[in-house]
């Protein structure tokens, strides 16, 4: 299982998820996107998550020899690189995107800007929820408005009914994993919304989220008048909320980096099974 962990730990999978996601962007809108899209945001994905273990490691390692951290974390680094490469060739055949890229960028960095070891950084790592907010954010941003902007300027309350729906995806999601870091994130002063708030309210903020996931998601659905997507997206939810009753009990790594981040690729996956059915 070394090759599962390999991959699950370097944000292959993962990256993959965010491919699935943009696919189901343009299945949901009757899009069609240029294929160096999928690849700069697998790509884009893979370096960010990368980038984002390298400097966690770093701020929390008493190793601060250089070259002995580049020696432990060289397959980080290696797949960093990489990642940067294909990120880059891929835009180069998207002129129009480098505005929104830039912006994406700048929602990455600040998203990592608790783990920086300078004092100016310091204030972020008490902003709990706002970090958790931002991550879902630009996983709304990236994957529906790169593959959505000619919809977005035909349709753009569609476009951000489907940005509402996927930002309120994955809030659970990131909620479901800031419960499972919150013991960590205590021991390193880092805040999230699972340690700023009390369980019982963390659940109703949930609760909350989950109905508003489900509005805005059957609402896109409902604007084509797309029964099997309707249903599509119902099994989903159900899923969904089913996995985050699990997460309430003590679970392994694989459950949280195959099964909690593979709801992106569940999800994806009946919205594609929906539209074929549907034709």
């Amino acid at each position: 299982m070394g090759w599962l962990r390999f991959i699950l730990s370097h944000s292959i999978f993962i990256s993959f998820c965010a491919v699935a996601l943009c696919f189901q962007t343009d299945v949901i809108l009757h899009n069609s996107s240029d294929i160096h899209i999928y690849g700069f945001v697998f790509f884009a994905t893979l370096s960010s998550y990368n980038f984002y273990w390298l400097i966690s490691k770093f701020s929390f390692s008493k190793e601060r020899a250089l070259q002995v951290f580049i020696k432990k974390n060289f397959s980080y680094l290696s797949m960093f690189s990489v990642a940067a490469i294909g990120m880059l060739y891929c835009i180069y055949f998207l002129p129009y995107l480098y505005l929104y890229v830039a912006i994406a960028i700048l929602l990455t960095l600040l998203y990592s800007l608790p783990l920086w070891p300078f004092k100016f950084a310091s204030f972020a790592r008490k902003a709990g929820f706002l970090k958790t907010t931002l991550l879902s954010f630009t996983w709304a941003y990236v994957t529906v408005i790169f593959p959505a902007i000619p919809v977005l300027h035909t349709d753009p309350l569609l476009v951000i009914t489907l940005f509402a729906a996927r930002f309120f995806f994955m809030l659970l999601l990131c909620v479901i994993f800031d419960m499972r870091d919150m013991a960590i994130d205590k021991i390193h002063a880092l805040h999230s919304l699972a340690t700023d708030v009390s369980h019982r309210n963390l659940t109703i903020i949930i609760n909350i989220i989950f109905l508003l996931y489900a509005a805005t998601g059957i609402w896109v659905r409902i604007y084509f008048k797309d029964n099997p997507q309707v249903i599509a997206f119902a099994i989903t939810g159900i899923i969904v909320w089913i996995v985050y009753r699990f997460s309430f009990k003590k679970q392994g790594y694989f459950f949280y980096y195959f099964l909690v981040d593979g709801l992106m690729m569940v999800s994806a996956l009946a919205t594609y099974i929906a539209a074929n059915f549907h034709t």
